[in-house]
């Protein structure tokens, strides 16, 4: 069976699907939003994550780096990463959890025996199992046979993706999943170019065709102030998805915040972090307003 990188796994979770949920976290994603608030999610790598607020500058993470790749400084320590090979044994040994290794392989025996272990929470409260990331469907083949596992021991299925694949490999995700958690950021595919490094073309039409198969689909918008929350982008999201094919879909608005931004800094990426705004409450209620008015029935998180 297949292996995959997994970053997270998050048990009792609630607002990734119905009832009491475990949400698989796959590494690697093939978008790159300013936005996103699991920036470890996005490289397809092991990445060390260091945070020197817990440091408390022991040195037992220097002792025990067989590479030497790691000095104490005034503020902490420092990691060459020409000689780190993400080994880990730092991570070990360090008292307050002050570095942390992003990223695990995991077989589908693996993963399946967690989900198991929460059946009793799946079958009490109409829960189930969500596939996140990153975008797991960059992980197909794995992506794939957790679904069949899923599927033959009755257990309900999500999927939270941005939909930037191929239509065949979406497609043939669905015949196996119950439920789509389907990302949209925004129209105009100049602006998705800007925020995203990628346009929304693919995405769209994969939607459109997703929608046809008669998918249950539940849409999920990141409300940015200034990148997607001006009046003109709310009325062209909310008829292209009054259009979609089967009954009208339900859309959750997320509006933004910047509580990733510490995670960045334990990237070591901090300049990589882009400061974007909140949207206004004003243009929270336009836009729940102009979902309404298009019939489609709309809710803040998800």
């Amino acid at each position: 069976m297949s292996q995959s990188l997994i970053f997270d796994i998050k048990r009792y979770a609630i607002n990734d699907g119905p009832g009491i949920r475990v949400v698989i976290f796959f590494k690697g994603c093939n978008l790159h939003c300013a936005w996103c608030h699991n920036p470890e999610s996005i490289s397809a790598e092991v990445e060390k994550m260091y945070s020197p607020v817990k440091c408390i500058r022991c040195g037992t993470c220097v002792e025990a780096c067989p590479e030497n790749a790691i000095t104490l400084t005034n503020t902490g320590t420092y990691t060459d990463p020409d000689l780190c090979v993400l080994c880990g044994k730092c991570t070990e040994v360090c008292p307050t959890k002050a570095i942390e290794m992003s990223g695990k392989v995991m077989s589908v025996n693996e993963i399946m025996e967690i989900i198991e272990k929460e059946r009793t929470f799946f079958d009490q409260s109409g829960g189930g199992v969500t596939f996140s990331g990153g975008e797991p469907l960059v992980h197909a083949k794995m992506l794939i046979e957790l679904l069949d596992e899923c599927g033959k021991n009755g257990i309900h299925r999500a999927l939270d993706t941005a939909g930037n694949v191929s239509a065949k490999i979406l497609l043939e995700v669905a015949k196996r999943t119950d439920l789509f958690l389907y990302d949209l950021k925004t129209m105009d595919t100049a602006v998705h170019r800007r925020w995203t490094n990628a346009g929304n073309e693919r995405i769209l039409h994969n939607l459109q065709a997703l929608a046809g198969t008669g998918a249950k689909i539940i849409i999920r918008i990141p409300l940015v102030g200034g990148v997607n929350d001006t009046d003109e982008n709310i009325e062209e999201t909310a008829k292209f998805v009054a259009a979609l094919a089967g009954e009208k879909k339900e859309v959750n608005l997320l509006p933004y915040h910047n509580i990733a931004q510490y995670k960045y800094m334990k990237l070591g990426k901090a300049g990589d972090f882009e400061i974007l705004k909140e949207p206004a409450a004003e243009s929270v209620e336009r836009a729940v307003a102009k979902f309404v008015e298009f019939g489609i029935r709309v809710s803040i998180g998800g």
